[in-house]
């Protein structure tokens, strides 16, 4: 159990942990020079013999409010709060703002040492628990029990520890603080319960022997020595070389503990890692983000936040600034919560179910939190209706108390226009295998369709509606071109699911082809009651051309001559041919000349002929004087079989390729 003070500076928080540890956690000059903290330290106390087994560590932040972001780094560990309160001074602004900051990172089981009573009179003391206790009944740590103690005279101190190590000896083994039938209204801190590996880096240092070590708590999944990593932002490659869980030697740290990593790597430098650095399993898919949905929470006491205000984030270890874009309103109440959307100055790397806090513009106040919803927003609708119900049920998917999660919340048929649910892109934002979500969308009745590395869900509902309108495109576009024998896929796709990745939508007609509405010819999808056919009118007009074509089977009139014959304009009669073309009456060679289906057939047998009797192949001259037309139109049709790819020209001759090909 990762136990963390908060209090107002000079309220006795480092001499508190030195007289339950014996370590003095100010390790740096300055700060025992001044005796003030700066950096946060560590402390991990053996366990007395009555808990053997227990594990117990403290983090000691920074109490000065110059150091707010120093204290927001360390608190990143932090699973219960030991509030610290100088009996002489009571609830003072730091004691305010600290315990606020814990609360907004998921912290809700808390002690309260109330200090220096050796200073003040018994009744002072009482005073100021009955004030902690009114203050305490309006925050997550309600009912937090209050130790009177002084670290100078040593009283009271070991209530204290006993209660601490208490409640160490119950934490599970999966590191989780749960929460304690004694202490009411206390919970644990919420971390998540799966996914990949992440470590939120808050000290670098080398160290003789072994170079370069990052500390930090293990955010989510398990590492293990020899483990490959990376390292975010920079994107490094590195192995873990050591690694150390509480201070002590360890061959694994999994989510909630606090541990040391030896990184070995070719490019792993001192100076090429700093706070705020993430280490991620080496298959994980996180990357720098500028924006971020989130569901904010204003402080109570802070003002109304507006619409686009400038803030100070703080993520894991790492400090940048940004805006707040607001969803559902233009202003936030103080205490309310609301979907909005960060836009950041400089990117983090963070994942679904993260804790963000945020400071006002001056970084003088702490103005309220953020939980990360999505990690990589759409550009445009962020206020749509279909996208405020998907952040909604990503909301309800976030981590409990113990850091559990129930996956049929994601797959409560969403309120989605009739788009489908990007499972690899949803994988990353919660840092999570592809296959793991499409399971749980196929137990849950969704239907996955997956290929080449992309991945959506479609749930029943979206599947029938994209159906019930590919069947009325159809429809709608036999009426309006009958002649067709049907609709391009790819256009089919743009007209019923323009969203859908193209490779996903093939799979998608494969279902609905199993049916008996929908039927494919070639690259046309129809309905199956649809048969192609030309107008009467178009009809009556091919029955006057088709003798013309039929009369001169290798050298047909040219497109202008039969309008010239029958009085049409030319365009109607092409329009009329290019018809007849796609029901698969004629070809059309060459942009004046269309042929009979049955005569292309025989030029091709007279090409075969021509490429068995001569090497290589069928040439122009022999072409001609075979079918008795033009040199011209010879090499014309000789080119058309070569586009077709029923031949391949080979010097001066056109060799057959595609023996199996059929004209008719």
């Amino acid at each position: 159990m990762i136990v963390g003070t908060a209090g107002h500076v000079d309220h006795g928080k480092t001499a508190l942990i030195r007289a339950l540890t014996g370590v003095a956690t100010d390790r740096l000059k300055e700060e025992q020079v001044r005796g003030l903290t700066i950096e946060a330290g560590y402390a991990y106390p053996e366990p007395p013999p009555e808990y053997a087994g227990a594990m117990l560590g403290f983090i000691d932040v920074p109490g000065h409010e110059r150091f707010i972001a120093n204290m927001l780094s360390g608190a990143v560990g932090i699973q219960a709060m030991l509030l610290v309160v100088a009996a002489d001074d009571g609830i003072m602004p730091q004691t305010s703002e600290h315990a606020r900051i814990l609360e907004l990172l998921g912290v809700t089981r808390a002690w309260v040492a109330l200090t220096k009573t050796d200073r003040v009179e018994p009744d002072r003391i009482a005073q100021v628990m009955l004030e902690l206790q009114r203050w305490l009944a309006d925050t997550a740590f309600a009912g937090a029990p209050i130790f009177p103690l002084s670290t100078v005279s040593g009283e009271g101190v070991g209530a204290l520890e006993h209660a601490l190590w208490t409640a160490a000896a119950k934490v599970p083994g999966d590191g989780i603080v749960s929460g304690d039938g004694d202490i009411p209204g206390n919970s644990a801190a919420a971390t998540p319960v799966s996914g990949r590996f992440r470590l939120a880096v808050d000290r670098v240092f080398t160290k003789r022997g072994a170079g370069v070590v990052v500390t930090g708590t293990v955010r989510s999944g398990r590492v293990s020595l020899g483990d490959s990593v990376r390292l975010l932002p920079t994107g490094l490659a590195a192995r873990v070389r050591g690694l150390r869980c509480q201070d002590r030697d360890a061959e694994a740290a999994s989510r909630g503990e606090r541990c040391a990593i030896n990184l070995s790597g070719a490019d792993i430098e001192i100076g090429r890692l700093a706070r705020g650095d993430w280490v991620v399993a080496e298959a994980s898919r996180l990357g720098d983000q500028r924006r971020l949905d989130v569901v904010l929470r204003s402080l109570p006491e802070s003002p109304s936040l507006e619409h686009w205000a400038p803030v100070h984030l703080h993520h894991g270890s790492a400090h940048v600034t940004g805006r707040i874009s607001l969803l559902e309103a233009e202003v936030l109440a103080p205490g309310a919560s609301m979907l909005a959307q960060l836009v950041l100055d400089s990117p983090l790397q963070a994942a679904h179910g993260d804790r963000v806090v945020i400071r006002d513009h001056g970084a003088s106040h702490t103005l309220g939190g953020a939980r990360v919803l999505d990690v990589d927003p759409p550009r445009r609708g962020a206020r749509k209706p279909a996208r405020l119900a998907w952040l909604g049920q990503l909301q309800a998917f976030l981590p409990d108390d113990r850091g559990a999660q129930d996956p049929r919340v994601l797959w409560q048929a969403p309120a989605l226009d009739e788009e489908s649910v990007d499972l690899v892109a949803l994988a990353a934002n919660l840092d999570r295998e592809t296959g793991e979500l499409e399971n749980s969308a196929t137990l849950a009745g969704w239907w996955v369709v997956s290929h080449q590395g992309e991945s959506h869900a479609l749930p029943v509902r979206t599947q029938q509606s994209l159906y019930c309108k590919a069947l009325e495109r159809l429809a709608l576009m036999h009426e309006q071109e009958p002649v067709m024998r049907g609709v391009d896929v790819d256009r089919l796709r743009r007209m019923v699911a323009p969203r859908l990745p193209a490779s996903l939508f093939r799979p998608l007609l494969e279902r609905w082809k199993a049916g008996d509405e929908i039927v494919q010819h070639g690259p046309f999808v129809a309905l199956a009651s649809h048969e192609a056919s030309l107008s009467p009118e178009e009809a009556r007009r091919w029955q006057q051309v088709r003798p013309l074509l039929e009369a001169s089977p290798y050298d047909p009139p040219r497109v202008r001559d039969i309008a010239q014959q029958f009085g049409w304009e030319e365009r109607e009669a092409r329009r009329l041919l290019r018809s007849c073309a796609l029901l698969g009456s004629v070809y059309q060679l060459r942009h004046d000349h269309f042929f009979l289906t049955t005569h292309v057939a025989e030029l091709a047998g007279v090409i075969r002929e021509l490429d068995g009797e001569a090497s290589p192949g069928a040439k122009a001259a022999d072409f001609r004087d075979r079918v008795g037309c033009g040199r011209k139109l010879a090499v014309a049709i000789l080119e058309f079989f070569d586009r077709i790819g029923f031949t391949r020209r080979v010097g001066d001759g056109h060799k057959v390729i595609r023996e199996d090909m059929l004209f008719e």
